[in-house]
C-alpha cells in the first residue's frame, strides 16, 4: 500500500463517526419532545351539581305548621290558591292533616333546590298569620323577606281601655294609619289583638317597626307621618 492511499484512508474514517453523532443529536432531540409532552397537565375532572334530593342523604324532609282554630275556616276556602303554587311551582307535595290540623310538607326527588321546603313552610305560616296570599306568595319568589312578629306590651305594659286605645292609633280610622305606613314603607302588617306581624325587607321592617313603636308610645299620627316621610326620602337617595 503506498503512502497516498494510507493517507486518503486516514482522512475518509473521521466521516462515520459525524453521522452518529447527528443521529445521537436526533436521539436527543426525541427523547426532548416526548419528556416534554409528559409534563401535560391532566384535564379537571366535571362533577354535576347535586340535586336537593341527593344534598339531603337521599331522604325527603318534612315540615309542619299548626293551624290556628280561626284560620281553618278561611284556609278551606282558598286551599288550591296556597296548593298550586307549592305543588306546580316549588315541586313539594302538600297536604292538610286533619286529625292533628296540621299543613304537612314533604320534599320529592325532582324538587329543584334544597331552600324550597323551607320557603313553603314560610309562606303557609305568613296565610296561618293572617296575611293575604297575594302579599304571602313573595315569600316564594324573593330571597330576602321576612315575618317579624312582636306585641304591643313588649314596647309598653298598657292594659284595658289603655291596650284598646293603643292598637286604635295602630291602625287608624278605617285603616288609615296602617295603610299609610304599609305604602310608605314597602311592607305588609297585621294586627290581630295586641299581636303585630309585619312582612318585608328586613331595613323596610326596621322602619315600619320604628313608626308603630312611636304610634304604641302616644305619638300623634301627624308626627309619625312626617318622620316616615323624611325616612323614606332618605332610603330612597340611597338606593
Amino acid at each position: 500500500m503506498t503512502v497516498d492511499k494510507m493517507d486518503t484512508e486516514l482522512v475518509e474514517q473521521p466521516q462515520p463517526m459525524a453521522v452518529e453523532q447527528s443521529s445521537l443529536q436526533a436521539t436527543v432531540g426525541e427523547a426532548k419532545i416526548e419528556h416534554g409532552t409528559s409534563k401535560i397537565a391532566p384535564m379537571k375532572p366535571k362533577f354535576e351539581p347535586l340535586t336537593a334530593y341527593e344534598m339531603s342523604g337521599g331522604r325527603p324532609e318534612f315540615r309542619k305548621v299548626s293551624v290556628p282554630a280561626h284560620r281553618y275556616t278561611p284556609l278551606k276556602k282558598i286551599w288550591m290558591e296556597i296548593y298550586t303554587p307549592v305543588y306546580e311551582q316549588m315541586k313539594i307535595d302538600i297536604r292538610m292533616n286533619l286529625k292533628t290540623r296540621k299543613v304537612e310538607l314533604k320534599s320529592r326527588l325532582d324538587t329543584p333546590e334544597i331552600g324550597n321546603l323551607q320557603k313553603c313552610a314560610d309562606f303557609v305560616h305568613a296565610f296561618m298569620l293572617g296575611f293575604d296570599v297575594p302579599d304571602a306568595i313573595a315569600l316564594l319568589r324573593l330571597d330576602d323577606l321576612y315575618v317579624e312578629t312582636f306585641e304591643i306590651k313588649d314596647v309598653k305594659t298598657l292594659q284595658g281601655e289603655h291596650l284598646s286605645r293603643a292598637i286604635g292609633r295602630l291602625s287608624g280610622k278605617g285603616g288609615k294609619t296602617k295603610f299609610a305606613i304599609e305604602n310608605s314603607t314597602r311592607t305588609r302588617i297585621v294586627i290581630a289583638d295586641s299581636k303585630i306581624h309585619i312582612l318585608g325587607s328586613f331595613l323596610n321592617i326596621k322602619v315600619a317597626r320604628d313608626a308603630l313603636c312611636s304610634l304604641i308610645l302616644g305619638s300623634p299620627a301627624g308626627k309619625v307621618y312626617s318622620k316616615l316621610r323624611a325616612v323614606t326620602a332618605r332610603m330612597a337617595e340611597k338606593f
